[in-house]
């Protein structure tokens, strides 16, 4: 598809500057906790007012691969308006709103402050890796611009990498700039079947390992009514992808027999059901986001004995479904866990970000006291 001209949709970035303003003069005015975004995505225990960007408004240069928007624009409005182009964000954004009970819809802005990416993180790197500048409202009621629209630009400091992944608690993200990609042509999925945990995660190694561009690494555990899947995705020109797909297969024989689908629907709605946790919706229990080495992702899902889980990033995150109240972390000891889905109580004990080291706890409390010194916004996130 050939690249049409810049695109300018719904309010015109003017509006947005005067909603800034006015965010910005409540901030200093005022002395209270203020909650950023809508909450679709929001696990820490913050209290406060909530504040909402606004959601119509962004700057789409088809040609240029780049993308400003708004942050409270939903993601499903750029992922249909970019696909028009034939391009997407090629760290495939996640929507944990259903997995975590919401009905809200998830906005860009919440996706860079959670940093939250998809199976394709495995390779392509993360949110913050797309990210090319950001606005935003700090506690002191500053309106902050840095990096642009451009993939070439030189800012000194790289704000939108320290704002993603702050989970809000640094100012109200305003407005965001990334780039984009286009759409593969074909993908192709690899699949085993009935591979045990500890093999499976030897196969998508290798896999890893190879040449051949995989952009995608999961294994989901077997059901009552399902044995197990092991996937690897690989995506690209048509003619490359079967090319690779043929030569991962001959690669990979030793793990055992492999099925590949080329099927357009069918490869869809598998990694989006990997990357949106679909597996753990409309389930009880509490949910955990895991980040290990790969090789012991096995062994830690086994000492913790839960509901179910499931293997991404080629076994580096894993989800677990547990018990109410089950203390994950006490079975690590490396690597770290985040307490997505639990009831208030239980994140209040157990804590939903793993604790920090000494040293890195200064560095975050001396980033926040420089940007949000009163600690309005998302007081309590981060506890």
């Amino acid at each position: 598809m050939t690249p049409t001209a810049t695109t300018i949709l719904g309010k015109q970035f003017s509006d947005v500057a005067a909603w800034e303003a006015q965010i910005a003069d409540q901030v200093r005015a005022e002395d209270q906790h203020l909650l950023t975004g809508n909450g679709s995505s929001r696990i820490g225990l913050a209290t406060g007012s909530e504040l909402k960007a606004p959601d119509q408004a962004w700057l789409y240069d088809p040609s240029a691969l780049t993308l400003t928007t708004a942050a409270g624009v939903p993601v499903d409005t750029l992922r249909a308006e970019l696909a028009k182009e034939g391009q997407r964000l090629g760290f495939e954004p996640p929507n944990f709103a259903p997995l975590l009970g919401r009905d809200a819809q998830g906005t860009i802005g919440g996706l860079v402050a959670a940093n939250a990416s998809g199976p394709s993180r495995v390779t392509v790197g993360a949110c913050r890796d797309f990210c090319l500048g950001v606005g935003f409202v700090d506690g002191l009621g500053r309106v902050i611009k840095n990096g642009g629209r451009v993939m070439k630009n030189v800012t000194g400091l790289d704000l939108v990498k320290l704002m993603a992944g702050s989970y809000g608690t640094l100012g109200l993200i305003t407005e965001i700039s990334m780039k984009t990609q286009p759409i593969p042509e074909m993908a192709a999925t690899l699949q085993w079947d009935g591979l045990s945990a500890t093999t499976a995660v030897a196969a998508m190694s290798a896999a890893l390992g190879t040449p051949y561009s995989v952009t995608g690494a999961a294994h989901l555990p077997a059901t009552e009514n399902a044995s197990s899947r092991t996937l690897i995705r690989i995506e690209g020109f048509e003619a490359s992808v079967m090319t690779r797909a043929q030569d991962l297969q001959e690669a990979l024989k030793a793990f055992g027999d492999i099925t590949v689908s080329v099927d357009a629907e069918r490869n869809e709605t598998t990694w989006s059901q990997i990357r949106d946790v679909t597996r753990f919706h409309k389930t009880s229990g509490d949910v955990w986001r895991v980040s290990v080495k790969p090789s012991e992702a096995p062994k830690l899902v086994e000492a913790v004995q839960p509901i179910d889980a499931m293997y991404d990033w080629g076994g580096g995150r894993v989800w677990l479904l547990t018990e109410p109240d089950s203390d994950v972390r006490s079975h690590m000891a490396s690597g770290h866990a985040t307490l997505l889905r639990a009831s208030d109580a239980t994140k209040q004990n157990l804590g939903v970000f793993h604790p920090e080291n000494t040293v890195v706890a200064q560095l975050s409390a001396g980033v926040r006291a420089k940007f949000d010194p009163k600690q309005k916004f998302n007081r309590g996130m981060m506890a």
